[in-house]
């Protein structure tokens, strides 16, 4: 499979059970980071190695940024990789099963926040918009809970994520 980009990055979906729902665990990113600053995003990022595997990366970065331990994580399976416009990431997205109530420890130069979202909510605050960007318009599916805006190339990947679940979903 194949998408736009010209950096290969990964990112880790983990996907827990509490008070009977399925929940997704996204960062907020922090404000002042040159690039996607402030975005809500899942934990990931680029290779350290270009030999090094994807699904390594994932869980890797997932560790650095929210304090995820990689043995805490049993991955379960892969999504399309989704391409970014303006930084050329080629995202690679593994979805992983973790235990709820973990005590999350956000990278502080990187994360700002860890978001724990019901995938219900998630699909309850969708909608379709056309959002200005660099002075670029650009159509994409948004998701909005509890004031955490997700667009952009995560939200892509929510929307790849809740298509294949939706009949676990309801």
């Amino acid at each position: 499979m194949d998408a736009p980009g010209r950096t290969d990055a990964a990112v880790l979906i983990p996907l827990f059970v509490a008070r009977g729902e399925l929940h997704a665990v996204l960062t907020r990113r922090r404000g002042d980071l040159s690039r996607h600053a402030g975005e809500i995003s899942f934990p990931g990022g680029r290779q350290d190695r270009p030999d090094e595997d994807l699904r390594t990366t994932a869980l890797r970065e997932a560790e650095e940024e929210i304090g995820l331990p990689r043995e805490a994580v049993e991955v379960v399976g892969a999504l399309p990789p989704t391409g970014t416009f303006v930084t050329s990431y080629r995202i690679f997205p593994f979805v992983g099963v973790i235990e709820p109530g973990h005590a999350w420890a956000p990278q502080p130069t990187e994360v700002e926040e860890v978001l724990e979202l019901s995938l219900r909510a998630l699909m309850r605050g969708f909608a379709m918009k056309r959002l200005i960007r660099r002075g670029v318009p650009v159509r994409t599916p948004t998701y909005t809970v509890d004031g955490a805006f997700v667009w952009g190339a995560t939200a892509r990947i929510v929307q790849s994520l809740l298509e294949r679940l939706r009949p676990l979903l309801g």
